[in-house]
């Protein structure tokens, strides 16, 4: 989809999302025949003409300031995740011939910090949410039932937002999975609004609006959410329940990268039950020698 529809849609959400009395409106009782905002209620609160914002909505101001952008930031009540998407949307792209984005590749550096971790399940998502690399933890941890060397092997690797929404074994790790859903959705929102030209990511999108209602759901919403720090309720198959907080980083060689590790309160049942985990993997890496 050209930017411009994207950016329709965006705004056509958001502003969808924020009710008259939300910001001060007086609606005397009128029967509106749209949820949320008009466009001119938008572009008053924006302090921009309703001509002007009509066209921004289609498209067709593809240089509008950055003061602009803030105000309407704010007349739809956007976060900062939100806000900045705004942005991206707003700035029109240089196109580029289509061609397959080259494979991603996992720095020797963060290969290293991997394997330090040892104790801590750790993995490595690139930009669609490929899984480009594990530790035995991370592995363990996150998807034990499938192949520990499928990373290695580009056209094998899983991809975590489709197993979040297609893959039993994975939904069955959060109790709370639509907390899990929302998260994997909203990030996905900001990568597609960076890099809308990346074929490979707008078919995953295809595929799991094609697949799963749920993820359909969410897309049409287009909330947008950074995965940086969360705490989860999880179920694991061979240690229980459990309480993960998953922090998200960028490694130093990949800006497009992420680093996931998983931690849990120091003397808690959760960080006991990764201790037993640990073991668990470190007794079957033994009985494999």
């Amino acid at each position: 989809m050209a930017d411009h529809g994207r950016l329709a849609e965006y705004l056509q959400a958001m502003r969808a999302r924020v009710r008259p009395d939300d910001v001060g409106l007086e609606t005397y009782g009128e029967r509106r025949r749209v949820p949320g905002l008009r466009r001119e209620e938008v572009a008053s609160l924006a302090g921009v003409s309703a001509s002007y914002y009509v066209r921004l909505e289609q498209g067709q101001s593809a240089n509008a300031s950055d003061q602009v952008l803030d105000n309407i930031a704010r007349a739809l009540r956007l976060d900062t995740d939100e806000h900045e998407h705004l942005r991206v949307l707003a700035r029109p792209r240089r196109r580029r011939a289509a061609k397959r984005p080259p494979v991603e590749r996992v720095h020797e550096a963060t290969g290293q910090l991997l394997d330090g971790l040892g104790d801590v399940p750790a993995i490595v998502l690139g930009r669609r949410t490929d899984v480009l690399a594990w530790n035995r933890l991370g592995h363990a941890f996150f998807a034990g039932h499938l192949d520990f060397d499928a990373p290695a092997r580009p056209a094998d690797r899983p991809n975590m937002a489709r197993l979040v929404f297609l893959d039993a074994h994975t939904r069955d790790l959060y109790p709370q999975w639509t907390a899990k859903a929302k998260a994997v959705v909203g990030n996905l929102r900001l990568t597609a609004g960076r890099h809308g030209d990346d074929q490979l990511l707008n078919a995953l999108i295809g595929e799991l609006v094609t697949k799963s209602p749920e993820f359909a759901a969410l897309w049409a919403d287009h909330r947008v959410q950074a995965c940086t720090a969360t705490e989860y309720a999880m179920r694991h198959p061979l240690v229980g329940d459990l309480v993960v907080h998953q922090q998200a980083m960028t490694p130093a060689h990949a800006a497009e990268q992420t680093l996931v590790v998983a931690t849990s309160e120091p003397g808690s049942p959760s960080q006991s039950a990764l201790v037993l985990l640990a073991r668990a993997v470190r007794d079957a890496a033994w009985l494999r020698r």
